[in-house]
């Protein structure tokens, strides 16, 4: 007989909100007759290891604890030193790319006074050796 299609494959876990669990902590002590807690247990499906845990939390006044918690892995805190080594990376690109404008133009102007035959001043000229 094939599977069920109504039912899945793999169970999903509860995950009890902050006003359940106080509302089955509130049932749970008023519980006073016999068996009654048992039974409260049975309903909801719960261990009596859960109301525990849960006593101690809100004894503890962690009732942020009580929520249920973000799963996965925790976010990379933002690290200052790589940001600043990625706007420095940044501005060397774009100084080099100026570099290249630069000497491009250079070069050009080097060509066009040679092909006119105008002498270039060099910076060295001024320079006493």
């Amino acid at each position: 007989m094939p599977p069920d299609p109504e039912v899945s494959a793999k169970p999903a876990r509860r995950r009890f909100t902050a006003a359940d669990k106080l509302r089955i902590l509130r049932l749970a002590d008023a519980c006073t007759v016999p068996g009654s807690r048992g039974a409260l247990l049975r309903r909801e499906g719960l261990y009596a290891s859960n109301l525990t845990t849960w006593r101690r939390q809100r004894e503890a006044g962690t009732l942020s604890a009580l929520t249920p918690k973000q799963r996965g892995r925790k976010a990379p805190r933002p690290d200052p030193l790589r940001r600043e080594n990625a706007q420095l990376r940044k501005e060397n690109e774009r100084l080099t790319r100026r570099l290249r404008q630069a000497e491009l133009i250079s070069e050009v102007q080097k060509k066009v006074s040679q092909i006119l035959g105008i002498p270039l001043a060099t910076s060295e000229a001024g320079g006493s050796d």
